[in-house]
Order: structure tokens, then sequence, then C-alpha cells
């Protein structure tokens, strides 16, 4: 595994997006915890979950808990393991996304995230979604209050703008150290905000990062073929006898160094075949061609 900086912490240049572990769909509970315990064979030393990572109207911080007993009954060290929460948006009955960015709920979520994760401090708390009915100085000052009572270790902000991202730096300086959108090859609108990372040395953490490649546990069943439109990927892959998965983890990374994509996975052979990415150069012209897809 290779590494890369978040903060002042090292992590390793690939994560794991832990959601597909308690969304419709998902692994029984042995199979899930097989799938974190992949990853940290692998390597993997960032663990991204959400409060909000649950069945529609039931288990709320399903995932926090499912992270929380895989780290607990993992055999090896994980004293470097890094878990990353998100707060601010919530999943009622009826299957929707809401989203809460007032002070006082962030502040609630985030308590109740230390517990469900059993630890003394959140290592990064992100708020999940700006909230058009909040101010964002009172969303992200949600987070300067929990930093400044150690409740969190670093602040990250996610689904953002470039705009948003230099008020969040305003008010929060160097404890601002991460910025999570979507980004993969069917969706690159985040470029502009990819830059300010790398010029502010913010990690810019891609969600769905396989989009195009494979489906997120939010779009529906996976199409084994990928997404049409995106065969340069598979090209290189088979050029490299991997998979186009692994090439297109490594297209990102290739992006700054800023990069680390957190993958979604479901059982243990995806996330160690997303791992082997790290791993992974293309030349010049393979990332022009990918880039040009």
């Amino acid at each position: 595994m290779r590494y890369r900086t978040l903060g002042d912490l090292r992590v390793s240049a690939v994560g794991l997006g832990a959601m597909p572990l308690s969304l419709a769909g998902r692994p029984d509970e042995q199979r899930a915890l097989a799938t974190v315990h992949a990853a940290l064979d692998a390597g993997v030393t960032l663990l991204d979950t959400a409060d909000s990572y649950h069945l529609p109207g039931a288990e709320p911080g399903h995932n926090e808990r499912l992270i929380a007993r895989a780290l607990a009954s993992y055999g090896g060290d994980t004293s470097d393991v890094l878990v990353t929460t998100k707060g601010g948006r919530g999943r009622p009955a009826d299957g929707s996304w809401t989203v809460t960015g007032s002070a006082r709920h962030l502040k609630a979520a985030a308590e109740a995230s230390l517990k469900r994760l059993g630890v003394d401090a959140i290592g990064l708390y992100q708020l999940h979604k700006p909230d058009p009915a909040v101010p964002y100085e009172e969303s992200v000052g949600a987070l300067r209050e929990l930093l400044d009572e150690g409740k969190i270790r670093l602040a990250g902000i996610s689904n953002t703008d470039t705009g948003l991202i230099r008020r969040a730096h305003a008010i929060l300086g160097d404890r601002l150290v991460s910025v999570q959108n979507q980004y993969s090859p069917a969706v690159r609108d985040s470029e502009p905000e990819l830059r300010l990372c790398a010029a502010l040395g913010l990690a810019f953490l891609p969600w769905s990062p396989l989009g195009g490649i494979s489906r997120s546990s939010l779009d529906g069943p996976a199409n084994p073929d990928g997404e049409p439109g995106f065969d340069a990927f598979r090209s290189v892959a088979r050029e490299h006898g991997v998979s186009p998965q692994q090439v297109c983890l490594a297209w990102l990374l290739a992006k700054s160094p800023t990069v680390i994509p957190i993958p979604g996975a479901s059982r243990p052979e995806s996330i160690r075949n997303s791992a082997r990415a790290a791993d992974l150069v293309l030349s010049q012209a393979e990332l022009t061609r990918l880039d040009a897809t």
C-alpha cells in the first residue's frame, strides 16, 4: 500500500467507503465484517462512514456501529486506522435523504457518533452536505466548536463548491483537512474543487469514484460491463492485466497527490482489488486517453 497525507496524518492512498455495508442489498454481518477486515489486511487505513448510512427509517448509525465492531474484532493493530464519519443528513422511512445543518443538530449528531464508534474523539468529522436553510457559517462553526471541545480531531466538508470551501477554510484554517465530493469517470464537475484542494493542501476524497465503471449502491444493480462510453478504461485494464476498477482508481490517484479515493465494497474481493490500485502506475499517454473518455 502507498500512503498520502490527510492533515498531519499518513493514510492509505485508497480508502474504504463503507456505505454499501448498510444500505439496501447489504451483505450479512459476517460478510460485512470480513470486508472491513480484508481492507485492513490490504493496508487500508481510511474507513469512511456516516450516521445516515442505514436502512430508511431504521437503525440510525448502523454503519458506524458496524465499523466499531469490525475494528474491535480485528486481530491486528488498528492504531493507525482513521475513521471518518459525517453528520447533517438523515434517512426517514420514505427513503429520502434529508439535510439538517443547524449547529444544535450537528453537535448532537457528533455526540451520538462518538458513542457508536466507541472513541474519545472522532478522527475526522465531516459536514455531510450544506443545508440551504442554515447559514453555512453556523454549520461550519459547529465543527469549530467540536474541535475546540476535543470531540473531533480533524474537520472536513462534503458535497460542496469552491466558494464554500474558501468560507470553511476561513473559519477553520488548517484544521480543515478534507473535501469529499463525487468524482469519477462519469461525474467530473468537481474539477475546480479538486484544483482548489490541491492549492490549499486539502485531501480530496472522491465518493462513488468508480461511477461509469461500476455502479454505486445508490445507483441500483451492477452492470458487469460498466456504463457505455468508458471503453478506454477497459482497454487500458486489458493491456495491464488488471481490472477496469483498478485503472479507474489509479487514474484518480494520478490527478493530484491530494486525492484519496474511497471506493465502496460489500465483498472482501472487491476491496482487495481496489487496494491494489495504489501500486498501479499509468503512463502519461494512458492518462491522456482516459481523460479524453
